[in-house]
C-alpha cells in the first residue's frame, strides 16, 4: 500500500466512524437498554439517550481508522499474487482482512464500548467515573472475539454486492451506491449476529467478579435462552438492524466518498 492510499484510508475511516457513531447514538442507546439484564425502563428508558456520547466521540476516529487501514492493507497484501488473488477466493480474502481489522480496531473499541454501554444503562454515573472504574477493575480483551463474526458477514457481502452491481452497470459504483450496498450488508449481518450482541451487552454491563463478567459467551447465551427464550436472544434486533443498516449506509458511503476524494 502506497503512502497516499494509507493516509486516504486512515482519514476516510476516521471521518466515517465519527459520522456514524455520533449521528446514530440515540438508537444505539435504546438497543443497549433493551438488551440490558435490568430491563429497558430500569436502565433509563428514553431518558438521557446521549449518555455515554463522550466515550463514543473519543473512540470513533481512531477505532474506524485502525480498522480500515488494516483492512485495506491486508486486502492489498493478499491480492498481490498467489491463491488469494483469484476472483473466486475474494470472499475469503475479505473475511481475513475484516477479521484482522477487527482485532486491531478492538484494542481501541472494546474499552470505549464498555464505558459507553455502562453509561447508557446507568444514568446515575458519569462517563468519567465509569471509565476509572473499568480501568481499575477489569481487562476487556476477550470481548474482541464478539465483534469478529459481524465483520465476517458484513464485509464479504458488501464487497460482493458492490462487484455484482458494478458489473451489471458496467462501471465503478458511485459513493451512494456503495452506501446502499453497505446498508443491505449491515442489516443482514446485524440480524445474524444479534445473539452475540446480546451476550456482549450482558458481559459489558455485568458487575466485576460475577459469572457473566467472566466473558463465557456460550454460558451467557444459554442463560438468556433459559430465562427469555428465542425472543431474549434476539432482543433489540429491530433497533440493531435499523441502527446498523443506517450506519452501514453512512459509514461505508462516507468512507468511499472521502477516500475517493483524497485519492
Amino acid at each position: 500500500m502506497e503512502r497516499r492510499e494509507f493516509m486516504a484510508s486512515l482519514v476516510a475511516g476516521g471521518c466515517a466512524g465519527m459520522c456514524v457513531d455520533l449521528t446514530l447514538f440515540p438508537l444505539d442507546t435504546i438497543k443497549t437498554r433493551l438488551q440490558s439484564q435490568q430491563g429497558f425502563y430500569k436502565a433509563g428508558g428514553f431518558r438521557g439517550i446521549y449518555a455515554g456520547v463522550p466515550s463514543a466521540a473519543v473512540g470513533s476516529f481512531p477505532n474506524a481508522a485502525a480498522f480500515f487501514v488494516t483492512y485495506e492493507y491486508t486486502k492489498a497484501l493478499l491480492g498481490t499474487g498467489g491463491v488469494f488473488a483469484l476472483p473466486h477466493v475474494a470472499p475469503v480474502t475479505h473475511m481475513l482482512a475484516a477479521s484482522l481489522g477487527e482485532v486491531v480496531a478492538c484494542l481501541i473499541r472494546v474499552p470505549t464500548e464498555v464505558v459507553k454501554q455502562r453509561a447508557q444503562a446507568s444514568l446515575s454515573s458519569s462517563t468519567y467515573s465509569i471509565l476509572l472504574a473499568t480501568l481499575r477493575e477489569e481487562v476487556c480483551g476477550n470481548q474482541k472475539l464478539i465483534f469478529i463474526p459481524f465483520s465476517l458477514v458484513q464485509f464479504p457481502l458488501w464487497e460482493y454486492l458492490k462487484t455484482l452491481w458494478s458489473s451489471r452497470q458496467g462501471h465503478t459504483l458511485y459513493s451512494w451506491q456503495s452506501a446502499v450496498c453497505g446498508a443491505v450488508a449491515g442489516a443482514v449481518a446485524a440480524f445474524v449476529t444479534t445473539p452475540l450482541d446480546v451476550a456482549k451487552t450482558r458481559i459489558m454491563l455485568a458487575k466485576a467478579g460475577s459469572t457473566t463478567a467472566s466473558g463465557n459467551i456460550p454460558l451467557v447465551l444459554y442463560d438468556v435462552w433459559r430465562s427469555r427464550g428465542i425472543a431474549g436472544l434476539f432482543a433489540g434486533s429491530i433497533p440493531r438492524m435499523t441502527f446498523i443498516s443506517a450506519g452501514g449506509f453512512i459509514f461505508l458511503g462516507a468512507y468511499e466518498k472521502v477516500r475517493s476524494t483524497l485519492l
